[in-house]
């Protein structure tokens, strides 16, 4: 049964806060994925079994995601023609078109109702939930999250949220559709980013891929309007020459500040 614990803050200003003893991991093996994880452009013909692709895609859906509303999906198209047609979507591109798999992760903001329902449901269902729990997603998500029809009331809660913000720290996103855009493909970019990782470990490779037509592939995969294409992600195993180059980062010192 899952434990769901709400934030005290009386407990979190504590001087006796007590270490709760987490699984025991290997931090090399982890820093030895991400450092052989490289972006495949050229794939062997060495298929993938079937078992390390469901291993990779079940570690994506434990990453972690906004409320925990998850509001993500993973297309595995596996169908010889549904994969031309998704590398031709791609725009041809080598990491497409190599590819031992192809899979498209899709942000899905419009489902944050459901899945929110979904979680007051689990956690009626959990003895002992705390009644915070419930308030949270009973009224707190239902404020946050939801837009009104056509995003409607944008304009009320950008004057609610501005007016808290003068005497509080206050959230000021989402208060739109368009942010809860973003909301959903910043959820669904950690599950890409975890499946990459699940891959290498694995011992195979892929390749993020947002050079494609957004339109067609939603098309093609039969998804909603307001469902977005996060990205695109090929797997299989490197061949040789499909690593273009050593791999090159600018100065950490550009992009990591202390304050």
């Amino acid at each position: 049964m899952v434990k769901v614990k709400v934030f005290d803050s009386s407990a979190a200003r504590s001087s006796k806060r007590i270490v709760d003893p987490a699984p025991v991991t290997d931090a090399k093996a982890f820093y030895d994925v991400v450092e052989s994880r490289r972006s495949t452009r050229i794939y062997a013909d060495v298929p993938v079994p079937e078992d390390v692709v469901r291993r990779a895609m079940d570690a994506a859906l434990k990453s972690p995601n906004s409320s925990n509303l998850q509001a993500w999906e993973i297309h595995w198209v596996r169908t010889p023609e549904k994969k031309a047609l998704l590398a031709a979507h791609c725009l041809g591109q080598p990491a497409a078109t190599t590819a031992q798999e192809l899979f498209v992760f899709v942000a899905r903001p419009d489902l944050w109702r459901r899945n929110n329902n979904r979680m007051i449901a689990h956690l009626r269902s959990s003895p002992g939930t705390p009644e915070k729990a419930f308030q949270y997603f009973e009224k707190i998500t239902k404020i946050v999250y939801n837009q009104g029809p056509l995003g409607v009331f944008r304009p009320f809660k950008w004057i609610w949220f501005t007016v808290r913000g003068w005497s509080k720290p206050t959230p000021r996103e989402p208060i739109a559709l368009a942010h809860m855009d973003i909301w959903a493909h910043k959820t669904t970019a950690l599950a890409c980013q975890t499946f990459m990782l699940a891959a290498r470990a694995e011992g195979f490779d892929s390749c993020p891929m947002e050079g494609l037509d957004s339109h067609r592939v939603k098309k093609l995969l039969g998804l909603p309007r307001r469902a977005g294409i996060t990205m695109a992600i090929s797997m299989g195993k490197r061949a040789e020459g499909g690593i273009f180059g050593p791999r090159f980062r600018f100065p950490s010192d550009d992009f990591i500040f202390e304050h």
